[in-house]
């Protein structure tokens, strides 16, 4: 092993390379990942200290009236104890490890990846950052359907920084923009944002807020001053999801 190898590597030449193999390009919320990464072997021997893999997301927030994009890890998973890998060797580790509940789905601008790390002594980490399209929930996806069976179209979808107030685990959530384009509430509303927190797979919250069209100056000068905008808070059990049409229904009417 040469000094001049040694050096090299210190600097990511000649150093190991990992190579994340997921077995499926989608998953829904929830279920397990799984894959295997490879580590193929540089030019000189080097201890590995850790390989780690992040699910990561990014999300706006507001500051000094720009919007700044930041990144978010939603969860870690740590693969291995240290080892040593020879030159050139190749070795294989396989990985399983739940999607958590609230990671956003992959839908307009919100995007998931799973980064893979690699901690090697005296050396730069080689990574690698694998796309993964991230599926709703069924309670997801049958609220999301019930809103365009009442005349709602999705227009906007994004991950904005939450408040206080209604954050969970992670410092920002995920916004569902509908418009209504035709049906009882076409005219009613300007905008309806829903917000989802699948708590477990039986049970999901829902924060709705609605956006009332002005109508007239009285409505005009509600618009003005944010007070036509009304939120609501529901717990959805699956067992109710047969109903749910009827239920968001009766909220959009007392809000209408």
């Amino acid at each position: 092993m040469s000094f001049f190898n040694k050096v090299l590597a210190s600097i990511g030449i000649g150093s190991a390379k990992v190579d994340t193999k997921l077995s499926q390009s989608s998953i829904k919320v929830g279920e397990e990942a799984e894959g295997i990464v490879e580590i193929k072997g540089g030019s000189i021997e080097q201890n590995i200290d850790e390989i780690y893999l992040t699910v990561n997301t990014t999300y706006e927030k507001e500051s000094d009236d720009k919007i700044i994009h930041k990144q978010a890890v939603i969860s870690t998973i740590k693969l291995n104890e240290p080892f040593v890998i020879k030159p050139e060797e190749l070795k294989t580790i396989p990985f399983k490890f739940q999607i958590p509940m609230d990671t956003p789905i992959s839908t307009g601008s919100s995007k998931v990846w799973i980064q893979t790390g690699v901690d090697i002594k005296g050396s730069v980490d080689p990574t690698d950052r694998d796309m993964i399209d991230i599926l709703p929930s069924d309670m997801v996806e049958e609220a999301m359907s019930v809103f365009s069976q009442l005349g709602f179209k999705l227009r906007k979808v994004k991950n904005e920084a939450a408040s206080y107030k209604i954050r969970k685990r992670l410092p920002f959530v995920q916004e569902f923009e509908f418009v209504p384009t035709s049906g009882p509430y076409y005219g009613k509303f300007d905008e309806v944002e829903l917000i989802f927190f699948q708590i477990d797979e039986t049970k999901l919250e829902v924060i709705m807020e609605v956006d009332r069209r002005a109508r007239g100056l009285a409505g005009l000068f509600s618009e003005a001053l944010d007070m036509d905008e009304s939120m609501i808070q529901l717990i959805i059990h699956d067992y109710e999801l047969p109903t749910i049409k009827a239920t968001f229904n009766d909220v959009l009417m007392k809000h209408s």
